[in-house]
């Protein structure tokens, strides 16, 4: 282990997100600023550290990062992922390259490195490799500002007794210290210290592709439900929640101070009971605070009372994890969640004017095509009935001419006629030669009579020209 520079201690705080590399997000552009690396910040400077930070965020690569070390210097480099938001919960390659790129550079200056992050949680040991001097399990702010504290006093201090680390171990790929608790009280941490970013930079960025600047805001840590697919290095499977009234104080601040027309709550479950979510309404009144905003959420947790108490508080938007139109699947995966609550939930949203989206997975274990099919069907009936009868129809031809199950894609155009659109020409149409070639021939009389009866329907004129062609087809 390298020994401190004891003349000047500078913790510089960063993360290894570079928009540059990430081309499916940067045709997107909507950055967002690192809030688990802000916090951590704020919290060494609350301390009294001397913090400098680089914000990886609009650099180019990896070679400005080492510019921002020749010129402040450093003691310590804190490599502090953004653990909120779920591009740095994707855990991609590229960003592992870059972090690693970064660790090397860091610690090759002769800086002692520190690493935060869920795929630096999950596996230390490549970390640790490339350099790195501990990496800090799970949340993370609260052990580096211990570390800090340590080596501002002791440059030469091991860190055995710092709980929540991964060192390296001569015999082993790395040890564990001991395990530290989750931070319980979030109103003592303090805000994000936003004004180390280049604001005006994020702005300009959103404002190139959007017609609105959004920015982001986290009130709660965790996630209390089972889900068998979610991995929780970081925050595990506890909920810890700010008051109403903190969230209003910061909505306030970053009105007054970086002016942003929209928020992002980068929660995995915002609000969580409604009485909060009408804590929340009435302390934003109170403060002048209210911005608006966009959630992710439950589809259980939506009553009728919580969606009017969102949109009290100024929800604009709400994205449902809904995962699958499948209840097998919903069943598999351990959701909690029914097909029923999540259109119930969607209908209530959409009452009180908010905007739904829903998170969807494709490719679960055990899930076959005509699943993925079949989930989207009552996913878009209500919104988008042709979209529906249209996926319809797609799922009866896999069933029929790939999976060889006439009857079942019979059940899918029946289902389609009764419950979207009893007047779809091709689903009676693909009806008849189904039963035709199953020999039904009483149900084809009636469907051959139902045919011609919709053929009939609408402009006389038009109907009349397609019951021309189809009886001419029919003869040919």
């Amino acid at each position: 282990m390298l020994p401190l520079r004891v003349e000047r201690f500078v913790i510089l705080t960063t993360h290894s997100y570079f928009l540059s590399h990430d081309a499916k997000q940067t045709a997107r552009m909507q950055p967002y600023s690192p809030l688990s690396t802000l916090i951590a910040t704020a919290m060494l400077r609350e301390g009294g550290h001397v913090v400098a930070h680089f914000d990886s965020t609009f650099a180019r690569g990896v070679e400005e990062f080492e510019l921002a070390l020749d010129i402040h210097h450093p003691s310590v480099v804190a490599i502090m992922e953004d653990n909120f938001n779920f591009i740095t919960k994707m855990c991609t390659v590229r960003r592992r390259e870059d972090a690693l790129s970064m660790i090397a550079v860091a610690a090759g200056r002769g800086c002692r490195v520190l690493v935060n992050g869920p795929d630096s949680t999950d596996a230390p040991a490549l970390y640790l490799d490339a350099g790195a001097d501990a990496v800090l399990l799970g949340e993370g702010e609260a052990t580096l500002v211990q570390i800090a504290e340590l080596w501002r006093s002791d440059p030469s201090a091991a860190l055995d007794q710092v709980a929540g680390l991964a060192l390296a171990d001569a015999s082993h790929p790395f040890r564990r210290t001991f395990a530290r608790p989750h931070q319980r009280n979030l109103d003592a941490l303090p805000f994000p210290a936003w004004q180390c970013l280049d604001v005006d930079a994020y702005r300009r960025a959103w404002r190139s592709k959007h017609d609105h600047f959004s920015w982001n805001v986290a009130t709660s840590r965790g996630c209390p439900y089972a889900c068998n697919w979610c991995a929780k290095p970081t925050f595990g499977r506890g909920y810890e929640q700010r008051s109403p009234e903190s969230v209003a104080t910061e909505l306030r601040v970053l009105k007054d101070g970086v002016a942003p027309d929209h928020i992002w709550f980068a929660d995995d479950i915002f609000g969580f009971r409604v009485d909060w979510v009408t804590e929340f309404a009435a302390a934003l009144r109170d403060s002048d605070g209210s911005i608006p905003f966009m959630i992710q959420t439950r589809a259980d947790l939506i009553s009728e009372r919580m969606a009017q108490a969102l949109k009290d508080a100024g929800c604009k938007e709400a994205w449902i994890g809904a995962e699958s139109g499948s209840q097998r699947i919903l069943d598999a995966m351990n959701k909690g969640t029914t097909v029923a609550e999540i259109l119930t939930a969607r209908a209530r949203l959409q009452a009180v004017g908010i905007r739904v989206g829903f998170f969807i997975q494709l490719g679960y274990l055990g899930e076959e095509l005509v699943d993925v099919l079949a989930r989207q069907v009552p996913l878009f009936h209500a919104e988008d009935p042709a979209r529906a009868a249209a996926i319809a129809m797609e799922r009866a031809e896999i069933l029929e001419e790939r999976l060889g199950a006439p009857a079942d894609a019979i059940k899918v155009l029946d289902a389609l006629l009764r419950e979207i659109n009893p007047n779809h020409l091709e689903a009676h149409t693909a009806l008849r030669r189904l039963h035709e070639a199953r020999g039904d021939f009483d149900v084809l009389t009636e469907r051959g009579r139902r045919a011609l009866r919709v053929h009939l329907k609408g402009d006389l004129k038009t109907g009349l020209k397609a019951l021309d062609d189809a009886i001419r087809q029919a003869l040919n």
